[in-house]
């Protein structure tokens, strides 16, 4: 069966790479994604889903079988803006085919997973694989934004509780069990504003931040490290104040941190250790905010978040896990290499928040997640469209 499953994926090679190519020319920027998103639930009708929903945030929801087990597919359908254009050979939307690759922004975070998602879906209603499953596959809104938002919403609100979510991020086609959490943080201390050429009559808010900021550069040395995971990591990334003039002390200042977390690293800990850097730089005043997102998707819902984002990782000894290797093995003939994201993905709130496993396979590389010239090997779209289905065919053994 494993080699009918990947006989048909090869079959339907030109259908993934059209369909791909098609979305890739829709530019779907974070809270913007409604024209691929009607793009998407088209092509799942046209492959002959069982339902095919558009939910109230924005999300594409296809359903194949009326199971007890349910098991979700999911990829984020919006994508970062193409940033400086002089770094691209081509236009970032114009999606084309070349050396065997599919080119364009999103081919690798993370149409192309979207693509072989449905893929996967025409071959298991083909062989008929979702016998005593319900199986769903999500085109999830606003995860560029804020990772996990849109499953806080499909679990919460859709009540869809799968009992596993594959998670279709660029994995080069190794399979992931977690990665890193992560959070944002801004840290604000107040000033007193004069006149800049007698500096000594104010107190200046960017003097404090800077000691602040150096404090937190020390942070970094010192976090957790974890076997899996590796080690946690903090980074100021933004500066901001405020002041009469450009001839005057700024009266305020802060700065934002990009926090990533490993295991055993919490929201209250992290902010702890900032407060603490605060306090070594001499201002224990300073405040430190948790920021949260509450931007409206492109339907105009707002559904509030902290932008805490909990880290996750799949046990080693997973059943879940267990079943994905064999099916790797089953269909390619080789042992799958299994590791773990740099980045974050929507499993932070599958899992992080939800305790649901969640094990991850997708198309493409993720050092080209966010690069210009990203392109994703046709070979990857096939061999994950396969992968999907034959892990559905193994977890109905």
């Amino acid at each position: 069966m494993y080699q009918k499953i990947y006989e048909m994926a090869k079959a339907h090679e030109n259908k993934t790479v059209r369909f791909l190519s098609d979305i890739v020319r829709i530019p779907s920027f974070s809270t913007k994604e409604k024209a691929v998103v009607e793009r998407i639930r088209d092509e799942m009708k046209a492959a002959n889903f069982d339902e095919v929903m558009i939910d109230s945030l924005g999300n594409v929801i296809g359903r194949i079988g009326n199971g007890p087990k349910v098991i979700a597919f999911d990829a984020h359908v919006d994508t970062v803006y193409p940033g400086e254009r002089s770094l691209w050979d081509f236009d970032p939307f114009d999606a084309h085919v070349q050396n065997n690759k599919v080119y364009g922004r999103g081919t690798v975070d993370q149409k192309g997973g979207m693509a072989s998602m449905i893929t996967a879906g025409r071959i298991i209603k083909d062989l008929n694989l979702q016998d005593g499953f319900t199986l769903f596959f999500t085109g999830t809104v606003l995860e560029e934004d804020c990772d996990g938002l849109c499953w806080q919403y499909i679990i919460k609100e859709d009540k869809i509780q799968p009992d596993m979510v594959v998670i279709t991020e660029p994995t080069d086609m190794n399979i992931y069990r977690g990665h890193r959490g992560r959070m944002e943080m801004q840290v604000h201390v107040k000033g007193l504003s004069c006149h800049g050429s007698a500096p000594e009559r104010g107190d200046n808010a960017i003097y404090k931040i800077a000691r602040i900021a150096l404090e937190i550069e020390k942070l970094h040395q010192r976090l957790k490290h974890d076997d899996f995971l590796g080690k946690g990591s903090v980074a100021v990334t933004q500066v901001y104040f405020t002041g009469p003039s450009q001839c005057a002390v700024p009266d305020s200042a802060r700065i934002h941190l990009d926090r990533r977390l490993t295991m055993g690293e919490t929201l209250e800990s992290a902010v702890a250790e900032v407060k603490e850097a605060c306090q070594l730089a001499g201002h224990p005043e300073a405040d430190v905010e948790v920021l949260e997102y509450h931007e409206a998707a492109y339907t105009g819902l707002i559904y509030p978040t902290k932008k805490y984002y909990p880290t996750w990782v799949t046990d080693a000894d997973s059943l879940w896990l267990k079943a994905a290797e064999d099916a790797y093995q089953g269909t390619f003939q080789r042992k799958p290499k299994v590791d773990k994201w740099t980045f974050s993905t929507n499993g932070v709130a599958i899992a992080g928040m939800q305790n649901i496993p969640c094990i991850g396979l997708g198309p493409g590389n993720e050092v080209f997640a966010h690069a210009p010239n990203e392109a994703t090997p046709i070979e990857h779209l096939t061999e994950a469209a396969a992968f999907y289905a034959a892990l559905i065919y193994r977890l109905g053994l």
